[in-house]
């Protein structure tokens, strides 16, 4: 196991992105952010509205917070340019957003299909290189405001952007997720020079398999991932979206035991400490499978639905906590959200995330014996 990143029994965090401030206007479209942030209005609100969300965190009582992934644009796909703030910034992509390629030629799209065509399709056109992420960056933004530690997300992984792609350069999306890796490797590798200590890759290709319904393809998946954490020495988490977009919960009709499924194929990954995993929007359906976990590696586990506006309340949390806790030993469990919580009010995920660390503490407390 990694080190802990707090010195408390079951912390609380939460997986990502957060509500913009109302006043947070500006749009990076597709600029270098030492660019855009040349402009100091644009800069000056950019630092403002991190800030402002990591005290929303903080006065939420969370123990470990993020940047509220500021930097995605309010593009589509609800999260914004989850995906498009790295294809903008990694030569080898072009500009334009086109029709996504699962629903060329469909007459009638399904749920699935019509929220893919609105979060759209980009084409390869060259080798990839020469990256401007600059998560470093924006994790010394963070860092200036927090009080608490930080929790970085590392942004779409190479699997997760060859799914969306027309390939005129790769071949497949095996030959492009490779081909990103060592740029993953290099960012992350920068994070940790910067002072970062905690990580998470928000990839969503683990559940490519169950499209191509190919099991060859668990293993280069597996390959890719490490190749990204090789000697990158943080603690990193590894997110599997459950589906949440729209306040759906997509993955759950197709695969109602999708985690059982595909986490057995990663159990292991070298580079990984944790799992981050969907659960509050099946109301903890199945999380009797993480007994089954590693011994070597943690669950950063969603109780918080991020689906909804309604509030949970402390007990309901910590009755989902009491699931968790009958699975996996405390010590190896961070208590999260359900995916990010950018679709929500601020004022109703500022809620969500007190009632989350109200609840935690009643569990905490009982674990303890204190």
């Amino acid at each position: 196991m990694a080190t802990k990143i707090v010195d408390k029994l079951l912390p609380t965090t939460m997986v990502g992105s957060y509500p913009r401030p109302q006043w947070f206007k500006q749009q990076l479209l597709g600029r270098d952010i030492r660019v855009a942030f040349k402009e100091v209005q644009h800069e000056e609100v950019y630092t403002d509205a991190v800030a402002t969300v990591i005290r929303d965190q903080e006065e939420a009582g969370l123990d470990i917070v993020t940047d509220g992934n500021m930097w995605y644009d309010d593009y589509v796909g609800v999260i914004g340019s989850f995906c498009w703030y790295l294809y903008e910034r990694i030569d080898g992509f072009e500009a334009a957003k086109e029709e996504h390629p699962s629903t060329v030629g469909v007459v009638e799209r399904n749920v699935t299909q019509e929220m893919l065509h609105d979060w759209g399709g980009v084409v390869n056109n060259g080798p990839v290189g020469n990256s401007r992420l600059r998560f470093a960056d924006l994790y010394r933004i963070a860092a200036k405001s927090a009080h608490k530690p930080i929790k970085v997300s590392v942004g779409a992984g190479p699997i997760n952007l060859a799914w969306h792609v027309y390939f005129k350069h790769y071949k497949d999306a095996k030959e492009l997720s490779f081909a990103l890796a060592p740029l993953f490797n290099k960012e992350m590798k920068d994070l940790v020079a910067a002072g970062a200590k905690y990580l998470q890759l928000e990839d969503l290709g683990a559940w490519l398999p169950l499209f191509t319904n190919n099991k060859d393809d668990y293993k280069w998946i597996r390959e890719v991932v490490e190749q990204c954490c090789d000697g990158v020495d943080a603690k990193i988490g590894w997110h599997f979206c459950y589906g949440n977009a729209w306040g759906n919960d997509i993955l759950s009709a197709a695969f109602p035991t999708g985690y059982q499924t595909v986490l057995p194929y990663f159990f292991g990954t070298a580079g990984i400490d944790e799992f981050v995993l969907d659960y509050a929007n099946r109301h903890m359906d199945g999380v009797e499978f993480l007994k089954n976990l590693p011994a070597n590696q943690g669950a950063q586990i969603g109780v918080l639905d991020i689906r909804t506006n309604a509030v949970e309340s402390p007990q309901m949390i910590a009755d989902r906590v009491r699931k968790v806790v009958k699975a996996v030993p405390a010590d190896k469990v961070t208590l999260s959200t359900d995916c990010g919580m950018k679709p929500l009010a601020r004022m109703v995920a500022k809620l969500k995330l007190h009632a989350l660390s109200e609840g935690a503490a009643i569990v905490r407390k009982e674990v303890a014996g204190v």
